[in-house]
């Protein structure tokens, strides 16, 4: 055996082998890269002009929330693409196989029993798809919503069918497993609000402190900038508590979804000018000292 790898006819095979291969399955195989590399650039194009279809649509119907749409177009689409990705490879990979002269029946046969063992073994994972699936098909997130999970507040960034990636406000991110969420709170769905507890000195006209509040609410709504993103006018509820040192009054701004924090910085910064003006008291802390009915009060010489 080892001679024969040293004559000249034994080369000479291989050679002649080789030339045929290049000849008759090369080509193809080159051709099988070009499509495969032309599929995966129509796939993105395609799903591209879907997205700008679909918004567009989106954007015209005006019974139709903009916002919401474009995230739950832009969640759907992502996951599409993936879906698509997945397929073309596994064409390409079954078709490069049988142009090598590989028999696919035996493969396939045996990813199916692959794939039954691992469906008993990893349970988890298949848990974590289903969830994802129902996830995406009940529209309870999208990506670009502010939410929280299982305690962690931040902006999902991505949603697939396994995983869903959140970063909170300090830039860190969270992956979660679709099968282990199992609280889901969406800060940003179709509308968002902002709660206010305003707390006043108890010797303040309650009445004249809600129409200062409302009279700061109808500036804001009527401005340019805010008048696009405050859905309603300011809703004061009246007086909620009775504070340890204050009377608090409750009120609610309903805004679209994400601005909500923004405009309630901004009218607690003019309502704090307005108080101020007005000379109404935001107090601090009290503390009345009691020393008994059979002692005698503290008595204090305060001389100037």
């Amino acid at each position: 055996m080892l001679q024969e790898i040293f004559t000249k006819n034994f080369w000479s095979s291989i050679l002649d082998n080789l030339m045929e291969w290049f000849v008759n399955v090369a080509p193809s195989i080159i051709l099988l890269i070009i499509l495969i590399f032309i599929s995966l650039k129509l796939l993105g194009v395609l799903i591209r002009r879907l997205n700008k279809i679909l918004i567009s649509r989106a954007t015209k119907n005006v019974s139709v929330n903009t916002l919401e749409a474009t995230k739950r177009i832009n969640t759907l689409l992502g996951i599409l693409k993936g879906i698509g990705n997945i397929i073309v490879w596994t064409i390409f990979i079954m078709i490069l196989l049988k142009k090598l002269g590989i028999d696919i029946g035996p493969i396939l046969a045996g990813a199916g029993i692959l794939g039954l063992a691992i469906g008993f073994g990893a349970q988890e994972l298949v848990r974590d798809f289903i969830s994802g699936f129902f996830i995406l098909l009940e529209n309870q997130v999208r990506a670009g919503d502010v939410a929280i999970i299982n305690g962690t507040g931040g902006l999902v960034e991505k949603i697939e069918m396994r995983t869903m990636t959140l970063r909170d406000f300090s830039g860190v991110v969270h992956v979660f497993q679709n099968g282990k969420i199992n609280t889901l709170s969406n800060m940003t769905k179709e509308w968002s609000a902002i709660v206010f507890d305003i707390g006043v000195a108890y010797k303040e006209d309650i009445d004249r402190v809600i129409k200062i509040m409302q009279l700061v609410g109808e500036k804001m709504i009527n401005e340019e900038e805010y008048k696009e993103v405050i859905t309603e006018p300011l809703e004061i509820f009246g007086l909620d508590k009775f504070g340890d040192s204050a009377i608090v009054i409750k009120a609610r701004l309903k805004t679209i979804p994400g601005e909500q924090w923004r405009l309630g910085r901004e009218y607690r910064k003019r309502l704090k000018v307005a108080f101020d003006k007005e000379g109404i008291e935001i107090p601090f802390p009290h503390t009345t000292v009691y020393w008994g009915e059979k002692i005698d009060p503290l008595k204090l010489d305060v001389k100037k």
